[in-house]
C-alpha cells in the first residue's frame, strides 16, 4: 500500500496508469450510502424538512436557460445546505488548469504552497466544456475514443482544480468527511498535499475522511483542496450513454462533520398488513465507530432509535406548528433478530404505524423519518432523517402492482440536461422538469441512463413520480465490434459494474418513488448481470428489477421491457400464456423533431390488453447547448457544432420539450393519450370512465361544449356523481344538457367536447388546469350530401391578352391564367394582389427526421431514388373554354417528369412520366374557382410524401383562419389530442422552429381556410364536393428552404407565403428514427387519386363561415 500512496502523491509518476485498470476503481472511497444530512437534535431534522417541502410549482417560474444559470447553480448549492449546520457546500470559483494529459499537468499542484495565481477560475459545480475549456462531444453509441479496453488515450484533457476552506470553530471534535456529490469521470484529491482518495463513476458520490488531515477548527491555516479529473477512464468504456460527453466536477463538493459514532446509513422498509390497516415498519440502521468496538459493545454506550412523523400535517396551517406533535410511530431495537431483516448485518429497529396514508405517484404522501443515536446519558449525538413513502410494490401474474393495484405508467425518459450548464442541476429547473411532466399526465420517469441529481429523488417523491432507477452501465458501442468481448461480459469488469449497481442502491434505497431498479442500459447480458441481479434481489426484495439487455426478457428482468417494439409485438407478448412478466416498453415513440406519430396506436393496446402496463417516450429534452453563432447570438447546437468528432449530429435533438423546456406540439397528443378520464359515446350512452387507481373526481369540475360546424352552441357544467377510481359513469345522450342544441341545430356536423379541470390548486398546478378533454364527433341528424356552389352564378368578363387569359368582376377580384402553361399568374381581391404564383400539383415535402432514418431503406432514399425530390412540372396541354361565357373552364395536363429532362421532349424524345395531373379551373363569375385535380403516378413509385397543391401567397396576406383540428400543429397520425374548431393564427406563428428544419406547421382535417390581409383582403380554401377535410399548411420558409438549412437559425424567409393544401399527407411516424415505420394506414400507395378544392375572394365583409355555409345542402 505504501508503494501505491507514493504513485498516488506524485501523480506525475505514471508507471501505472490506475485510471486504465478496472481492478482499481476507488481508494479510501467510503461505502456507499443515503444522502446525511448531520442533525444533532430531532426539530433541526423536522424543521429542515418542514421548510425543504415547501417547494411547488412557484419555484418552476424562476428557472432560467441562459448565462444567467451559472451564478443560479451556485446559489443552488448554497440553498441546498441551508439547514444543516454541519454540512458546509464548498461550491463557487475554484482555481483551474486544463492539462492536454495527464502527464502533463503542473508539478505538484496539489501542494499548499503551490502557486495558482496565474491560473483561470472555473465555477464548481460544472462541466468544464461549458466555460470554454475543451470541447463537447455528442455521440450516440459510438465511443468518443478508439476502442482498446482498458486503456484510453493518452490525448486526455485533465482538469486540475484547487480551493481552500476553513474548518468551523463549532465543529470541533467532529469527524471531517468530504463528499463529492459526483465527477466526470474519475479523479484524484488531496487535502493540504496529502492523497485522500481515488474514484471513478462519473454519476454517483465520492466520499473520504479528511479528519486527520485537516487543519485544526478554529486555525487560521487554510486548508488546501487539490483535485485531479481525468476526462477519460477505464469507467468511460462502461458509460457510452446517448448523450453529450461533458467533464468535470459537476455536482456539488460538501464538507461534513460527524461526531465520532455516527450514524452512518439506514434503510426504511414497511409491510403493509391485511386491507393495509396497518404497516410493520422497519430500519436497519448502520453505525460508524471510529474507535472499532463490536457491535455490541457500542449498545453498552449508545442507543439507538427511530421516529416516524406525519409531515403532511404540517402545512395544514400558516399558524406556527409544532413538528414534534406529529409523531405518529416509535422504532425501537429489535432484540429478538439476531440478524437484520434485509440480509446484511446492522441494527434493526421496529415499529407500527396504524391506519397508514400511502404513497402513490397520485396521492403522494410522505412521512418524515428520523434515526436517532442518543448517548448513554441520553443525549442527542447524530441525526439523520428522510422523507419516507408507506406503499408497496409487488407483482402478479403479468401485473406490476403499486399497493395492490396494476398502475398504468405513463413514462418519459429523462436525461440531465441544461443548455447552458450540460449536467449541473438547478432546483428550479428540475421542478420546471416535474411540473411539466405532472400537467401533461406523465406519471412516471426512467433516469436514462444512469442515477441522478440527488434533490431529483426528493422532488418525484414529493410531487408523486414512479421511478426506474438505472445503474450508470452502458456499453452500447461495443456492439458492433467483431474484435473485442463486450466488457459486461467479462469477469474483469464485474466488481466495477457491482459498484455502480450497489452504489446506486444504497444511495437511493429510501426513496417511495423509486419502483424499480435497473441495471443499466444496452450492455448486451452475461453472467456479470445475472450477478448484479442477485445482489439486488437479496439487498431489496420490495422493489421489481428492470433490464432491457439480452431482448429485454431475461432472467435479470421482472419486467419485460423492450424498446421500440411494435404495437403488434407487444399486444403479441402480452398474449404469450407462457410469459407471466408484465411488458413496459423502456423507450419507444422517438420525439426526433416532427415525431410521435403513431403514439394513439399504441395507447390503444395499451389500455386494451391485459399485461401491458404502460412506457416511457424518448426523450423528454432536446439536448442542444448553447453555442455563439456567426451572428453573435446564441443558439442551440448539435453534434459536430463544436468541431467534435466523432459525432452523431442532430440525433441528440430528440425531445418532447426544447432546451428551454418549451414544449414541442407532439406534447398536446403525449398528454391527451396519457389523460386519466377518458369519454367515449357507443350508441346513445356516453361514458366517462376515471382511470386513476387512488383518486376519484372529487377534485375535478367536468364542463361540456358543442359545436356546430365550427360555431359554439352551448357550454356549460356537467354535473355528475364523485366517479371512484377505476370505475365508470354513463349518461343516456339524449338526456345530456347539449342534446336540445343538437336537436334543434342546422349545422352539418356537431362535436361535443367533455373537460375535466382541477378545482383546487395542487403543488404542480393552479386551480382551473385542464386534465382531461375530449371531442367527440355527434351523430349525424341527416345523410351527407357532396358540397356544391349554391348561389345563383354572377356575371364574369374575360379577355385574352397573348399567353394570359384574364377573368375579372370589376372592382371585386381579378385572375390571369398562363395559357402556356395553365397557371395563375396573378390573382387580385379589390386591388390587392393575393396571389402571386400557382397552382402547381406538390408531392414532396421537406424530409422529417423520421423520413431521413433507415439508410438506403428510408422513405427519403426511396423518393429521392425515384427523383420525387426533384420533379418538373411540364404543361402537356392547355385548354380554354368559354372565355365569353361564363363559367370560364381552364384544363391542364401536367406532366411530372425528372428535373433535367425538359428538354427531351423537344427532342421527341420518352422522359419517363412519373406523375400525370389533370386539373380542371371552373371559374364562376362570384370569383369561386373550383379546382378538380386528378392524379395518376407512375405505379412503381414508393409511398408519397404528399398529394396535393402549392401556390404562393403575396406576403401581406397573413392572417389565417382554418375550420379544422388544432389550434397547435398536427398530422394524420398525429392528432387525436387537436380540437376540430376555427381557429386564428398569422403565418409566423403557425411555424414551429425545430432546431433542425423540417416539414412542419401542418394543420389536420381542415374544412376551410382563409387567408386575409390586415384590411380583410384575401382568399378562401375548402374542400369540395365530396373531397374529404385537407392538410393544410403555409409558411415564410419554402419546402426547398426547409429542407436546405440545417440549422433553424439559418432559415431566410422568402419574398412570398407558401402554402399546400394536400388531399394526402403521409403520416410522421416515430415507433422509431431508424426505420421507415409510418404505419400503413397512414401512408399514400402511389395509386390514382382525386379531389376538388374551392377557392375564392374574400373580404372583411364576409367571412369563411359565411363562404362554407353558402355551398351547404339543406
Amino acid at each position: 500500500m505504501a508503494s501505491l500512496v507514493a504513485q498516488l502523491a506524485f501523480p506525475s509518476d505514471y508507471n501505472r496508469r490506475v485510471w486504465e485498470d478496472p481492478s482499481f476503481i476507488k481508494w479510501r472511497k467510503k461505502d456507499a450510502h443515503v444522502s446525511l444530512h448531520c442533525h444533532d437534535t430531532v426539530e433541526g431534522s423536522l424543521r429542515y424538512w418542514y421548510e425543504r417541502n415547501k417547494v411547488d410549482f412557484i419555484a418552476s417560474s424562476s428557472a432560467v436557460w441562459n448565462d444567467d444559470a451559472v451564478v443560479g447553480a451556485l446559489d443552488c448549492a448554497a440553498f441546498w445546505v441551508k439547514g444543516l449546520p454541519f454540512v458546509k457546500s464548498l461550491s463557487g470559483y475554484w482555481k483551474f488548469y486544463l492539462a492536454p494529459g495527464p502527464t502533463s499537468v503542473p508539478m505538484n499542484f496539489y501542494d499548499s504552497s503551490f502557486e495558482d495565481s496565474t491560473w483561470e477560475t472555473l465555477p464548481v459545480p460544472s462541466n468544464w466544456q461549458m466555460h470554454g475549456f475543451d470541447r463537447p462531444i455528442y455521440t450516440n453509441f459510438v465511443y468518443p475514443f478508439p476502442l482498446d479496453p482498458p486503456h484510453v488515450p493518452t490525448d486526455n484533457p485533465t482538469g486540475c482544480y484547487r480551493t481552500v476552506f476553513h474548518i468551523p470553530h463549532e465543529w470541533k471534535g467532529r469527524r471531517i468527511l468530504l463528499h463529492f456529490e459526483a465527477v466526470d469521470s474519475a479523479f484524484f484529491a488531496w487535502i493540504n498535499g496529502v492523497p485522500v482518495g481515488y474514484s471513478q463513476d462519473s454519476r454517483l458520490p465520492a466520499e473520504f475522511e479528511i479528519t486527520d488531515y485537516c487543519h485544526p477548527c478554529g486555525s487560521d491555516k487554510k486548508n488546501v483542496l487539490a483535485v485531479q479529473v481525468f476526462r477519460w477512464s477505464d469507467g468511460s468504456y462502461l458509460e457510452d450513454q446517448d448523450h453529450w460527453r461533458l467533464s468535470g466536477i459537476h455536482r456539488d463538493v460538501l464538507l461534513l462533520a460527524k461526531p465520532q459514532v455516527y450514524i452512518a446509513d439506514y434503510f426504511f422498509n414497511s409491510n403493509l398488513g391485511e386491507n393495509f390497516s396497518y404497516a410493520d415498519i422497519q430500519v436497519e440502521v448502520k453505525i460508524d465507530n471510529s474507535l472499532e468496538t463490536s457491535k455490541d459493545s457500542i449498545l453498552n454506550k449508545f442507543s439507538i432509535e427511530a421516529e416516524l412523523f406525519d409531515s403532511a400535517k404540517w402545512h395544514d396551517s400558516d399558524e406556527y406548528c409544532d413538528l414534534h406533535s406529529s409523531s405518529v410511530a416509535h422504532m425501537e431495537l429489535d432484540s429478538s433478530s439476531s440478524t437484520a431483516i434485509f440480509g446484511f448485518l446492522g441494527y434493526v429497529l421496529v415499529g407500527k404505524l396504524e391506519s397508514p396514508k400511502l404513497w402513490s405517484a397520485e396521492q403522494p404522501y410522505l412521512y418524515t423519518l428520523v434515526v436517532i443515536l442518543k448517548d448513554e446519558f441520553g443525549k442527542v449525538v447524530d441525526c439523520e432523517s428522510c422523507q419516507v413513502g408507506i406503499r408497496q410494490v409487488s407483482k402478479a401474474p403479468k401485473q406490476l402492482l403499486v399497493n395492490g393495484h396494476p398502475v398504468i405508467l405513463r413514462g418519459v425518459n429523462r436525461h440531465e440536461h441544461h443548455p447552458r450548464l450540460g449536467k449541473t442541476n438547478m432546483e428550479s429547473c428540475m421542478v420546471k422538469d416535474l411540473v411539466l411532466m405532472k400537467q401533461n399526465n406523465i406519471n412516471a420517469v426512467r433516469n436514462s441512463h444512469y442515477p441522478q441529481h440527488p434533490r431529483w429523488y426528493e422532488l418525484c417523491d414529493l410531487f408523486g413520480m414512479y421511478m426506474i432507477d438505472e445503474a450508470n452501465i452502458e456499453t452500447h458501442g461495443f456492439y458492433d465490434s467483431q474484435h473485442l468481448k463486450n466488457p459486461t461480459l467479462e469477469s474483469s469488469w464485474a466488481s466495477s459494474m457491482m459498484d455502480r449497481v450497489i452504489s446506486m442502491v444504497e444511495r437511493d434505497k429510501n426513496h417511495a418513488c423509486i419502483i424499480s431498479w435497473s441495471l443499466g442500459n444496452e450492455s448486451g447480458y452475461g453472467p456479470n448481470h445475472s450477478a448484479l441481479a442477485g445482489w439486488i434481489r437479496g439487498r431489496d426484495s420490495s422493489r421489481l428489477l428492470h433490464y432491457e439487455g439480452g431482448g429485454a426478457r431475461t432472467p435479470s428482468t421482472d419486467i419485460v421491457c423492450p424498446m421500440y417494439m411494435r404495437v403488434w409485438d407487444i399486444v403479441k407478448i402480452a398474449k404469450d400464456p407462457t410469459e407471466t412478466r408484465p411488458l413496459i416498453l423502456c423507450e419507444y415513440s422517438h420525439s426526433m423533431g416532427n415525431s410521435n406519430g403513431n403514439i394513439q396506436e399504441y395507447w390503444e393496446a395499451i389500455d386494451n390488453t391485459f399485461g401491458l402496463q404502460g412506457g416511457f417516450i424518448w426523450e423528454w429534452v432536446d439536448q442542444g447547448l448553447l453555442k455563439v453563432g456567426a451572428d453573435g447570438a446564441k443558439h442551440w447546437a448539435y453534434g459536430g457544432d463544436f468541431g467534435d468528432i466523432p459525432n452523431d449530429l442532430n440525433f441528440c435533438l430528440d425531445g418532447m420539450t426544447w432546451p428551454d423546456r418549451t414544449l414541442h406540439p407532439a406534447v398536446h397528443e403525449v398528454k391527451y393519450v396519457y389523460q386519466p378520464i377518458k369519454i367515449s359515446l357507443s350508441e346513445s350512452t356516453l361514458k366517462i370512465t376515471n382511470t386513476h387507481f387512488y383518486e376519484t373526481t372529487k377534485a375535478m369540475e367536468f364542463s361540456w361544449t358543442v359545436c356546430g360546424d365550427g360555431c359554439r352552441l352551448g357550454s356549460g357544467t356537467l354535473s355528475l356523481p364523485i366517479i371512484e377510481p377505476q370505475s365508470s359513469y354513463s349518461i343516456e345522450f339524449e338526456s345530456g344538457p347539449w342534446y336540445s342544441l343538437w336537436a334543434s341545430s342546422s349545422a352539418e356536423e356537431h362535436f361535443l367536447t367533455i373537460t375535466a379541470k382541477l378545482l383546487q390548486p395542487t403543488r404542480w398546478v393552479e386551480a382551473g388546469h385542464v386534465i382531461s378533454s375530449t371531442q367527440i364527433l355527434l351523430p349525424a341528424k341527416r345523410e351527407f350530401v357532396p358540397h356544391v356552389i349554391k348561389n345563383k352564378d354572377a356575371p364574369v368578363s374575360g379577355e385574352i391578352l397573348g399567353n394570359t387569359i384574364r377573368v375579372y368582376q370589376q372592382n371585386f377580384w381579378e385572375i390571369q391564367f398562363n395559357t402556356q402553361t395553365g397557371t395563375i399568374e396573378s390573382w387580385k381581391v379589390g386591388g390587392v394582389t393575393v396571389m402571386n404564383k400557382g397552382i402547381f400539383p406538390c408531392f414532396w415535402r421537406a424530409p422529417t427526421d423520421n423520413d431521413n432514418g433507415g439508410g438506403a431503406k428510408s422513405y427519403v432514399s426511396k423518393w429521392k431514388a425515384a427523383h420525387l425530390d426533384n420533379l418538373s412540372f411540364i404543361t402537356e396541354s392547355c385548354s380554354v373554354q368559354n372565355i365569353t361565357d361564363h363559367p370560364v373552364k381552364v384544363a391542364v395536363v401536367y406532366l411530372g417528369i425528372q428535373k433535367g429532362e425538359e428538354n427531351s421532349l423537344s427532342r421527341s424524345e420518352n422522359p419517363k412520366v412519373l406523375l400525370k395531373v389533370d386539373i380542371t379551373y371552373t371559374v364562376y363569375g362570384s370569383g369561386d374557382i373550383i379546382m378538380e385535380c386528378n392524379v395518376h403516378p407512375c405505379s412503381d413509385l414508393p409511398p408519397l410524401p404528399r398529394v396535393g397543391v402549392e401556390f404562393q401567397l403575396e406576403k401581406t396576406i397573413d392572417q389565417i383562419k382554418w375550420y379544422g383540428k388544432g389550434p397547435f400543429e398536427c398530422y394524420p397520425d398525429r392528432k387525436a389530442a387537436a380540437h376540430v374548431g376555427v381557429y386564428e393564427q398569422n403565418v409566423g406563428d403557425m411555424h414551429v422552429p425545430y432546431i433542425v428544419p423540417v416539414e412542419c406547421s401542418g394543420r389536420a382535417d381542415v374544412r376551410w381556410v382563409t387567408f386575409q390581409n390586415k384590411d380583410g383582403f384575401g382568399i378562401y380554401a375548402s374542400m369540395y364536393g365530396s373531397s374529404p377535410p385537407m392538410q393544410m399548411n403555409a409558411s415564410y420558409y419554402s419546402t426547398a428552404e426547409l429542407e436546405r438549412a440545417t440549422h433553424k437559425e439559418e432559415l431566410i424567409k422568402g419574398d412570398d407565403i407558401e402554402v399546400h393544401l394536400d388531399h394526402k399527407h403521409m403520416g410522421l411516424g416515430g415507433d422509431d428514427s431508424w426505420s421507415p415505420c409510418v404505419h400503413e394506414k397512414y401512408l399514400i400507395p402511389a395509386v390514382p387519386y382525386s379531389f376538388s378544392i374551392r377557392l375564392s375572394p374574400i373580404t372583411a365583409a364576409i367571412t369563411g363561415y359565411d363562404i362554407y355555409k353558402s355551398q351547404l345542402q339543406n
